[in-house]
C-alpha cells in the first residue's frame, strides 16, 4: 500500500505540568529531512524525536513542533529566596561601612538580583515522558493522514494504467490494418508512376516499411512496466523511486512508439500515452 508524503496531525493534551501541543507536518522530499522545533525545557528530546521519526517514514520533509505552556497554578507559585536576600543585606551594610555611605537599598534593587526569586521547577522527566506520548499520537495521525491519501493516489494511477492499456491494446490491434494501408499506399503511388508492378519488389519494399514501423517490442515493454507499476502499487513499503524509474521507462516506449508511427490514429494514441504517463509522474512525485 502506498503512503502519500504530504499530510498534517495535531494533538494537544493538557494536565498538571500545563498543555502540550505537536503538529507535525510533511511534504515530499527526495530523502527523510526532519526540523524539530522544542521549547527551551524540552531541547533534550531532540534526538529521541528524531529517532522515533526515522523508525516509521524514510522519506519526506518533516516540520515538528512542540509548544508547551505551564498550567497558572505553576507559573504563580513563586517564592522568595529569604537566605539569599539576608546575605544581600549583610553585605550591602558590609561595603556601605567600608566607602563611607549609607546602605538604603530598595526592593526593586534586590528583586532584580538573580536568584532572589525562585521559580518552581517543573517535573522535567515527567513533561519529557508525555511530550514523547504526544508525539506518538501525533505521529499515529499522521501516518493515518498518509495512508487515506497514499489509498487516493493509487486508485488514480490504477485508473490511468487501465487506460494506458486499453490504448495499448487499441494500437496492437490496430497494426494489421496499418501495414495493409502502407501496401496500399506503396501500390497506388507505383500506379500513378505507371511503373511496373514487380509482386517481388513490392513485397521487399512492404517488408522494409513493416520493418522501420515494428512497434511489437515498444508494445510489449509497455504492457511489462504497466504489470510492474500494479504489483508495486500492492507492496508494503516506500515504492515512491521505483515508480518514478518505471513511469520514466513508460514514457520512453511511448515516444518511441511515436517516433515510429506512421499512421495519425497511432500517433495520437501516443501522444495519449504520454498525457497519462505525465499525469501519473505528477502523482507519483507525492509517494513515500
Amino acid at each position: 500500500m502506498i503512503k502519500s508524503m504530504t499530510a498534517f496531525a495535531s494533538v494537544s493534551v493538557t494536565g498538571e505540568l500545563g498543555a502540550l501541543t505537536w503538529e507535525i507536518r510533511a511534504v515530499n522530499h527526495r530523502f527523510l529531512e526532519p526540523c524539530i522545533r522544542l521549547p527551551e525545557e524540552l531541547r533534550g528530546l531532540d534526538p529521541q524525536i528524531r529517532s522515533r521519526l526515522s523508525a516509521r517514514v524514510q522519506r519526506g520533509k518533516f516540520d515538528c513542533t512542540l509548544r508547551y505552556t505551564p498550567a497558572l497554578g505553576v507559573c504563580n507559585s513563586l517564592r522568595l529566596n529569604h537566605a539569599l536576600v539576608q546575605q544581600l543585606l549583610v553585605v550591602g551594610q558590609e561595603l556601605a561601612g567600608l566607602i563611607g555611605r549609607p546602605y538604603e537599598p530598595t526592593a526593586h534593587d534586590l528583586l532584580r538580583w538573580p536568584g532572589v526569586i525562585q521559580e518552581p521547577e517543573a517535573d522535567l522527566d515527567r513533561l519529557a515522558s508525555e511530550s514523547l506520548a504526544l508525539f506518538d499520537q501525533a505521529l499515529d495521525a499522521m501516518l493515518e493522514t498518509r495512508a487515506r491519501e497514499g489509498e487516493r493516489l493509487a486508485r488514480l494511477i490504477r485508473e490511468r494504467c487501465e487506460r494506458l492499456g486499453a490504448s495499448i491494446a487499441r494500437v496492437r490491434a490496430r497494426l494489421p490494418e496499418v501495414l495493409e494501408g502502407a501496401r496500399q499506399r506503396l501500390a497506388g503511388r507505383l500506379a500513378e508512376l505507371r511503373a511496373e508492378l514487380d509482386p517481388a519488389r513490392l513485397e521487399q519494399e512492404i517488408a522494409l516499411i513493416a520493418m522501420r514501423c515494428d512497434v511489437d517490442e515498444e508494445l510489449d515493454r509497455l504492457e511489462t512496466h504497466l504489470a510492474e507499476i500494479g504489483e508495486v502499487l500492492n507492496r508494503d513499503e516506500p515504492v515512491g523511486r521505483r515508480l518514478d524509474f518505471l513511469l520514466q521507462e513508460l514514457n520512453r516506449e511511448a515516444n518511441t512508439l511515436a517516433s515510429k508511427s506512421i499512421d495519425a490514429v497511432t500517433t495520437r494514441e501516443a501522444v495519449e500515452m504520454k498525457v497519462l504517463i505525465e499525469q501519473m509522474r505528477e502523482q507519483v512525485q507525492n509517494v513515500e
